[in-house]
């Protein structure tokens, strides 16, 4: 095989390691994002973990805290108590 002839198959070679590189860098940096994005992600659903464990642990542990949520999502009220409601408040008034 002559120079010249084994020059241009290692100029073919070198330009499909780079066109095939270059797909491949580009892939591993969508990767690296989708990683970032679901990370982000696992954080905000273990702190909404521990918020609702925290509530399952006052409602287990703490009668208070059963009557207040069912008051309140319910709308009940104790013999001779009196419950003011207000209309909302506007914004600026």
């Amino acid at each position: 095989m002559s120079p010249r002839v084994l020059r241009g198959v290692m100029a073919a070679a070198a330009v499909l390691l780079l066109v095939y590189s270059a797909g491949s860098l580009a892939r591993v940096w969508q990767m690296k994002r989708e990683v970032e994005t679901l990370e982000r992600d696992i954080a905000g659903l273990r702190a909404e973990t521990q918020r609702l464990s925290r509530t399952i642990d006052g409602l287990r542990n703490n009668p208070d805290e059963i009557e207040r949520l069912a008051r309140e999502a319910l709308g009940l009220v104790k013999p001779g108590e009196k419950v003011l409601k207000l209309p909302p408040s506007t914004p600026g008034g």
